[in-house]
């Protein structure tokens, strides 16, 4: 019995060792768990968990005080990357710039696991990188549960469709701090622009929205347009450089009738014509909140300067209008300014016009003072052609000046008058 007694004790004693060699092992100051987590299956048609791979127990207390370079140090280890340097001097700056790095998927969510508890980075930008699906996932989860985050550039970050559907399947869920993300040349083509839409339909957070230099055409552009018509967050949208043609940019500026939001739209390089503009000057004469328009490079002729001249008679919003790198010679740059001068209640302040760049009415107007030496605002008809062909300043040819001066003297009283484009003082 001494004996059995004795086994006893020794069974006892080794069981309260083992207890406290685990209890030990559960108070390390940080463990993080991610290729190596238990898969757990899932139903396929539910929403992917933002939680799996980037599942993180901290140290609260090391984590936001000391322990943030630790825990990135710890993160490039489990993944087997280098760290960067740049990212552990700066992450208590609210600016984060990692353009141009060559972080690549696994670099990138190193860079995720660190921003999981931190609380300082409000911007983040990683464009041209390599990220592709797996580095955008990794940032997707890194978001559902940072709250800090407000700013994402993901830019030439070859994405796919792929990318675009674990983004838009994130912004389904609209509840993160997100208010801009950038993803220009990304490779998104028309299937993503649905996903795109079923996304921002219901999303109000997003403000800021970059999809420039994609490849976009007709179909996106419709899926796009239908988004806009329904979204009631979007105060930024560039959709410069894609294919949207005639058909997705007309698309994109119906629903400016009745989207209330949108202040920003870059349609630039988009190759619409004058079939766009003419849809773009009926959408101006309604539209009350676009401030600044941008459709360069869009085969935009005399014709759809007059169309948009009409719109800008009756337009109360618009500040900024740039249309350069369109075939609009110096008549439809003139049908564009005086449209303006017609307009009492018009804001326009800036208007980029092929070559010419000018402000409301003013450098027109010095510019014809400068080769008016009686600087009286009127000039005989012969007078005023000879000037204009001796200048230098902006060269003109005989057919130009010929319609210049049947805009400026109409009634062929054989005297210009020049004054229409003095700028006048604002009313109170």
């Amino acid at each position: 019995m001494d004996y059995d007694d004795d086994d006893d004790e020794d069974t006892l004693e080794q069981e309260e060792a083992t207890q406290q060699i685990e209890k030990s092992d559960s108070d390390e100051d940080i463990i993080c768990v991610v290729e190596s987590a238990p898969v757990i299956e899932k139903d396929k048609t539910q929403p992917e968990s933002y939680e799996t791979d980037l599942e993180i127990e901290v140290d609260s207390e090391k984590t936001f005080t000391t322990g943030q370079e630790d825990l990135y140090l710890e993160a490039c280890k489990l993944v087997g990357v280098i760290p960067v340097s740049y990212f552990i001097r700066n992450m208590e700056e609210t600016h984060m710039n990692l353009n141009h790095h060559g972080l690549g998927p696994k670099g990138t969510k190193a860079i995720a696991i660190a921003l999981v508890s931190n609380t300082t980075i409000t911007r983040l930008e990683l464009e041209d990188n390599w990220i592709l699906e797996e580095g955008v996932l990794a940032l997707m989860q890194m978001l559902h549960e940072n709250y800090y985050i407000q700013e994402l550039n993901v830019s030439h970050n070859h994405l796919g469709s792929g990318g675009a559907k674990i983004i838009t399947d994130f912004l389904l869920e609209n509840t993160s701090s997100l208010w801009s993300i950038q993803l220009a040349g990304n490779n998104f083509k028309d299937d993503t622009a649905e996903m795109f839409r079923n996304a921002l339909v219901s999303n109000y957070r997003i403000k800021e929205l970059d999809l420039s230099h994609n490849s976009f055409s007709e179909k996106g552009g419709e899926q796009l347009g239908y988004m806009l018509v329904l979204n009631e967050g979007l105060q930024t949208l560039n959709l410069g450089w894609n294919q949207l043609h005639s058909r997705g940019a007309v698309a994109v500026c119906y629903s400016l009738r009745v989207n209330v939001t949108l202040k920003t739209l870059d349609l630039s390089w988009n190759g619409f014509g004058n079939e766009g503009a003419q849809v773009l000057g009926e959408v101006l004469k309604i539209n009350s909140t676009l401030s600044y328009l941008d459709i360069s490079s869009n085969h935009l002729n005399n014709d759809g300067a007059n169309s948009l001249s009409n719109g800008l008679e009756l337009n109360e919003t618009l500040r900024i209008l740039k249309m350069s790198h369109n075939p609009v010679t110096l008549e439809g740059a003139l049908s564009i300014i005086l449209s303006v001068k017609r307009n009492p209640k018009s804001r326009l302040e800036e208007i980029d016009i092929s070559t010419y760049v000018v402000s409301q009415n003013a450098t027109i107007f010095e510019f014809f003072k400068t080769i008016d030496h009686l600087g009286m605002t009127k000039m005989p008809v012969a007078e005023f052609r000879k000037a204009l062909t001796v200048q230098k300043k902006v060269p003109l040819n005989r057919i130009q000046i010929r319609e210049l001066i049947k805009k400026l003297d109409p009634y062929e009283t054989g005297t210009v008058d020049y004054s229409v484009f003095e700028e006048q003082p604002k009313s109170q």
